[in-house]
């Protein structure tokens, strides 16, 4: 496909529409990164804010000027070297008065600026004043010394600097972000005196690594001082591909029961924060959180403060679950893009880095050496001519009267040159004193002196280097400040579960012959006086804590897992837990076991097999169960049996009196299955004379067994309980005679 072009009448050139369109989109393209999204290497600037601050400069609105409106400014840069909007050109020199954006602001604003709250919340431009900041002499003392290179503004009327004389590496202090086409950049701000330490490193040791750089410049440094929780190893990794990400997270004290919340993330709302905090408490995910206040001032501009519920709260959990569902932990992306000395994007590691700014900084110095040692060799000429016309004032005062023309005739007597005649003849009467001959003399002396330093320094790349080095530091001195963000090693955040937030109260959980379930708050409830449905009572109850796990029991073997706190009150009759799992079908539920995920308990059936389990190995996601116990044809389950400690033994005893106690140890530990034999059971339930498993207890050290017959019951203890004592699989001993048909085990 072609497309027609008149370039003039009677004249067409034919263009592939391809072609036309390629070449139109990749010089917009180069525009947009060159001239408005990335920074340069140099002064770590982008075309807008070097003409922000250059206009300011020629306005004369220095760091010791009055303010002056913000509208005059925006007009200059708008009107003389940016014909772009105001309103974008106006942001850009906001965000370089925000002390909370920029590490070392810029402009010096007054008036409304913004607030980290809502940055872009800044008055008009006609309403707030600026001037420069006492640091922006650090891109700007050098700029009339010859420092750098002029380029034609828009419209060609005027000069402008192409970059400028930067005396620190500001594309590290301040950083900047911004988008381009295909590209994008996102250098943090850092501190000063890291940074110069880094660079004098580099400038002394050319060929040092990334990691001995880190030693002196280890992190960014954010302006809203928050704690960096990256690791040094990943921190080291940024610098050396100049891309990844910085993790923060915000410092907050204790205040009597107050959470004290005094530094953000870099960037982050403190309103947005509590908004955030505000609904978690609206949808009741945040129930230890009392109060949420903002009492931030223009003192303190961070103060957000949390109340819990009590003093039992557990702050660093609550705020750790905090960290993971809010903004107080925030990361920030590291992409070191910038405009090289080459003219190049290019992302840079941190050693690249220094290298590139210490040779545009190298440049800088020797061409304002230059440009003095220019401009005293220009006036030791001129003094020479002054001094020669000292030597014999009266024939320079004779030619001057007599002579129609007193240059040529000047130049012809004493030698000189143009601008050495133009000199005497500019001179004013005043200047013939004898004192004042004597001043040109001690300006000529000086001159020389510095002269020859100037040689030195220009001549020797090591007087250069020790020059730049002291420039560095005396800078350091004047602008460096100690580093706000901590570097800190944290733990990951991690969000507290449902169950967790609901707190860890304690609560009795009933469930009923029929397969009724509720919860009773607190462990002094007696179940069995709970209201039943008529037909239905009580089967079994456990203790335990809202914010642990439930499993139910069939007599099948399969285990059911529930929440907790999500079981109805028992104020009411509850409801079927077969509304909640799917029980198979004609089974019946046996016990229930709640506590923490590492509790241990028995698990058996009657015909005499057992083995040990945690209750999270119990735990299945599935409404169908898991299964975990496996039953002997015939046989049934037996009650599970919380273990506790190491020294338990465990007594069973089975439906013909036999009773065996074993250490509990000799059980195996198991996630499911059938078990080991722990009683050694004869016949089948099947036949007529069947023998099973009647009960089994847990006993602990120095405990006492109490064996139940009818009405009748035995202490066993000391020698006497010994005689029962023997390893897991054995028959076990009789019982005494009334004692043989047993109804239960307790203990005492």
């Amino acid at each position: 496909m072609t497309m027609d072009i008149h370039v003039r009448e009677g004249d067409v050139e034919r263009l592939a529409l391809r072609s036309y369109t390629e070449k139109a989109y990749l010089d917009y393209s180069m525009y947009v990164i060159l001239d408005r999204a990335l920074p340069n290497i140099g002064d770590g600037l982008k075309p807008v804010q070097r003409r922000i601050v250059y206009a300011m400069r020629e306005l004369s609105l220095t760091a010791n000027a009055k303010y002056k409106k913000s509208a005059r400014t925006v007009g200059d840069v708008l009107g003389k070297f940016h014909p772009h909007g105001d309103s974008a050109c106006y942001e850009a020199m906001v965000l370089m008065a925000q002390s909370f954006s920029y590490r070392y602001p810029l402009v010096d604003g007054q008036g409304n600026w913004g607030s980290p709250d809502d940055p872009k919340s800044f008055a008009a431009m006609r309403y707030t004043e600026s001037r420069l900041t006492r640091f922006s002499e650090v891109l700007l003392s050098e700029l009339g010394q010859g420092t750098v290179d002029w380029i034609p503004n828009f419209d060609g009327t005027m000069n402008e600097p192409a970059v400028l004389p930067s005396r620190l590496p500001h594309v590290l202090l301040n950083g900047g972000s911004g988008i381009a086409v295909g590209m994008a950049t996102d250098i943090p701000p850092h501190n000063v005196r890291e940074v110069v330490e880094a660079t004098i490193h580099r400038l002394r040791h050319p060929d040092c690594s990334v990691e001995e750089l880190c030693e002196r410049l280890p992190a960014p440094d954010f302006p809203t001082a928050p704690e960096i929780i990256t690791p040094a190893a990943d921190l080291q990794r940024i610098y050396t591909t100049g891309r990844g990400s910085v993790k923060m997270r915000a410092r907050y004290t204790r205040e009597d029961n107050d959470i004290i919340i005094n530094a953000l993330p870099w960037q982050v709302s403190g309103a947005r924060v509590l908004e955030q905090m505000a609904a978690q408490m609206q949808a009741k995910k945040l129930p230890m959180v009392a109060d949420l206040r903002d009492e931030s001032t223009h003192e303190e501009p961070t103060r957000l403060v949390i109340v819990p519920r009590s003093n039992r709260v557990d702050v660093d959990a609550l705020m750790d679950h905090l960290f993971a569902t809010t903004d107080l932990e925030k990361s920030t992306r590291v992409n070191m893009n910038l405009i090289g000395l080459d003219g190049r994007p290019q992302v840079m590691s941190l050693d690249r880095l220094l290298d590139e700014w210490l040779s545009f900084r190298r440049n800088t110095v020797r061409r304002r050496l230059e440009h003095r040692l220019g401009k005293v060799e220009d006036r030791l000429h001129i003094l020479e001519g002054l001094l020669i016309a000292y030597l014999d004032i009266d024939e320079v005062i004779r030619i001057i009267r007599e002579e129609d023309e007193p240059k040529p005739a000047l130049i012809a007597h004493f030698g000189l040159s143009e601008r050495q005649a133009d000199a005497i003849l500019e001179l004013r009467l005043r200047h013939l004193a004898r004192l004042e001959e004597m001043k040109l003399k001690g300006e000529r002396d000086e001159l020389e002196r510095e002269r020859e330093q100037l040689q030195k320094l220009l001549g020797s790349e090591r007087e250069m280097t020790k020059l730049i080095e002291r420039e560095l530091k005396s800078d350091t001195k004047a602008y460096g400040d100690d580093r706000r963000s901590p570097l800190v090693e944290r733990q990951d955040a991690k969000a507290l579960s449902e169950a967790d937030l609901l707190g860890a109260d304690p609560i009795t959980v009933v469930v009923s012959e029929k397969g009724w379930i509720r919860a009773a708050k607190g462990h002094d409830i007696d179940p069995k006086s709970l209201s039943y449905k008529s037909g239905d009572s009580y089967a079994f109850s456990a203790h335990g804590k809202t914010n642990q796990p439930l499993v139910l029991l069939e007599d099948s073997g399969r285990a059911y897992t529930l929440a907790a706190h999500q079981l109805p009150s028992a104020r009411g009759q509850g409801e079927p837990v077969s509304g909640r799992v799917n029980l198979a079908a004609g089974s019946k539920l046996r016990a229930a076991m709640i506590g923490a995920p590492s509790q241990r308990y028995l698990l058996g059936s009657d015909g005499g097999y057992a083995f040990s389990v945690a209750l999270e190995e119990m735990i299945g996601r599935s409404k169908s169960g898991k299964a975990v116990l496996s039953i002997p044809k015939g046989c049934d389950v037996l009650m599970p049996l919380p273990l506790s400690g190491e020294a338990q033994r465990v007594a069973v005893v089975s439906n013909e009196g036999r009773l065996l106690v074993f250490e509990a140890s000799q059980l195996p530990a198991m996630s499911k299955g059938k078990g080991s034999r722990m009683m050694d059971i004869t016949g089948t339930r099947a036949a007529n004379r069947e023998e099973f498993v009647r009960d089994w207890i847990v006993l602990d050290p120095g405990s006492a067994l109490v064996v139940h017959a009818g009405k009748r019951k035995k202490r066993l203890a000391g020698d006497e309980l010994a005689g029962y004592v023997s390893s897991a699989g054995k028959r076990g001993m009789k019982l005494p005679q009334g004692f043989q048909k047993v109804d239960r085990l307790d203990v005492e």
